[in-house]
């Protein structure tokens, strides 16, 4: 592979990073908002990660002597999470329904938290390695100067 496939590799993570961190955000920031049916209630949000192989890759699978393998990753969509929302029993809230109900996202705050941290550093690895790519390009231009 070659150093520009470094690149790209880490290009594709730090987008994928950015944006499951957006949409933890995006979570966390509608936690607490309150709704009077379960239709209008918002449900945590989740991207999904899929591996993306170059034609290099597949054809190292067919030849594992070629050597000029490598993947990437793409958002393949974002899925709303399938727990239950959270019905609360609060007849003097101005959002309760008929019966007095009102329904909270199903956002596990700690969990979010979980995914915050995770995806920022994900994001921070993936500056790292672009930077000791940086690195060792500008290393190899610098060996034939004497």
């Amino acid at each position: 592979m070659s150093l520009m496939g470094v690149f790209d590799i880490a290009g594709s993570g730090m987008s994928a990073q950015s944006l499951r961190l957006n949409t933890t955000a995006s979570n966390m920031a509608n936690a607490n908002s309150a709704a009077s049916s379960v239709e209008q209630t918002y449900r945590a949000r989740h991207p999904v990660f899929m591996p993306v192989m170059n034609a290099a890759m597949q054809d190292a699978f067919a030849d594992p002597a070629h050597g000029n393998a490598s993947t990437s990753v793409r958002v393949a969509g974002i899925v709303e999470d399938s727990r239950p929302l959270q019905p609360r029993y609060e007849p003097g809230n101005p959002m309760a329904n008929e019966e007095g109900y009102v329904f909270y996202p199903n956002v596990d705050i700690v969990e979010e938290m979980t995914n915050m941290i995770s995806s920022s550093r994900a994001f921070q690895l993936n500056v790292d390695v672009m930077s000791a790519a940086r690195t060792m390009m500008q290393r190899v231009l610098t060996l034939g100067q004497g």
